[in-house]
C-alpha cells in the first residue's frame, strides 16, 4: 500500500506539469520567469480595431529599460553634465540605493525586466484613456489621457508624470511631464530632473513586436535630447498579468544590512 501511494505521488509531481503546459496555465513568478514569448509569425500584419486603427492589445515583454541599449558605447555619459556624470559614476559603484529595489515605482521608461505588462484603452470606441498595466512593483500603472486636454500649467511631480497621448497614423504617441526626480531613470541609474520631459512613439511593425522610440529632453541633466529605440515582444496568447506585490514583507538589504533610504530602516 505505500509503495503505490509513493509511486501514485510521483506520477502525479511528473505529470502535473506538463498537463499545466499543455493547457497553457504554466507556472511563473514575474520577472525573468515571465510569460513565454510568442513564436515568430512572418508576413502576419498587425491586428486592428473595429475602427481600422492598430491593436495593441496582448500581454507584453520587455520594452525599455536601460539607455545604453538604444545608444552608442559612451554616448550616454558623453550627453551628460558634469554632476549628473558625477551621480551616474557613484551609482554604477554603488546599486545598492536603487529605489525600485525598495519597492518603488521604476518611473515611466522601466517597462523591461520581463515582466507582463499591457495596454488598456478605455471606453470603447471612442477612447479618452489608456492605461499600462504593469506586474512588477505593487502593480504598478500608467495613465494616459486620450481626450485632447493639455498638460497642466503646473503639474504635482510624481513617478510616472502626467501623459496626454495621440495617433499619428498607426504611432501612438505620448507626452509626459510633471515627473519627480525620485526614481533612476533607467536600472544603471541614469539621472534626471524635475525638467524632464519624454515623448514616446509605440508602434506595433509585425504582429509579434512592437517597437518604442523614447526621446528624452531634460536640459537640467544633458545637454541636448537624444532619442533611444526598444522592442517589446508579444506574448504567448494565454498569457496573463499576476499578482505581483513587492512591498509585501519585503526584505531586501537585509543580508547585508542595506537601509532602506525611504524608512531608514535595514
Amino acid at each position: 500500500m505505500t509503495k503505490d501511494l509513493i509511486v501514485l505521488l510521483t506520477l502525479v509531481g511528473v505529470c502535473a506539469p506538463l498537463i499545466a503546459d499543455e493547457q497553457g496555465i504554466g507556472r511563473r513568478l514575474g520577472g525573468e520567469n515571465g510569460p513565454r514569448l510568442a513564436g515568430p509569425a512572418p508576413g502576419r500584419p498587425a491586428p486592428r480595431t473595429p475602427n481600422g486603427g492598430v491593436d495593441l492589445g496582448g500581454v507584453w515583454r520587455n520594452g525599455g529599460d536601460d539607455l545604453v541599449d538604444g545608444l552608442k558605447p559612451g554616448e550616454l555619459v558623453g550627453l551628460m553634465l558634469p554632476w549628473a556624470k558625477a551621480v551616474y559614476d557613484a551609482r554604477h559603484r554603488d546599486n545598492s540605493q536603487d529605489p525600485y529595489s525598495y519597492c518603488m515605482p521604476g518611473g515611466p521608461l522601466r517597462i523591461g525586466g520581463g515582466f507582463a505588462w499591457r495596454f488598456v484603452p478605455y471606453p470603447m470606441p471612442n477612447v479618452t484613456h489608456i492605461f499600462i498595466l504593469q506586474e512588477g512593483n505593487a502593480h504598478t500603472y500608467r495613465q494616459i489621457f486620450m481626450d485632447g486636454r493639455p498638460h497642466p500649467e503646473d503639474p504635482t511631480p510624481g513617478w510616472y508624470g502626467h501623459s496626454i497621448g495621440r495617433w499619428e497614423g498607426d504611432a501612438l504617441v505620448i507626452d509626459t511631464v510633471g515627473l519627480h526626480d525620485k526614481f533612476w531613470l533607467d536600472e544603471d541609474g541614469a539621472p534626471h530632473t524635475e525638467r524632464l520631459h519624454m515623448i514616446e512613439r509605440w508602434t506595433r511593425n509585425t504582429f509579434t513586436t512592437l517597437d518604442r522610440a523614447v526621446t528624452i529632453d531634460d536640459p537640467g541633466t544633458y545637454t541636448r535630447p537624444f532619442t533611444v529605440h526598444f522592442t517589446a515582444r508579444l506574448a504567448v496568447p494565454e498569457s496573463e498579468i499576476m499578482e505581483y506585490y513587492c512591498i509585501e514583507n519585503n526584505q531586501y538589504g537585509l543580508p547585508g544590512a542595506v537601509a532602506n533610504p525611504y524608512t531608514g530602516k535595514q
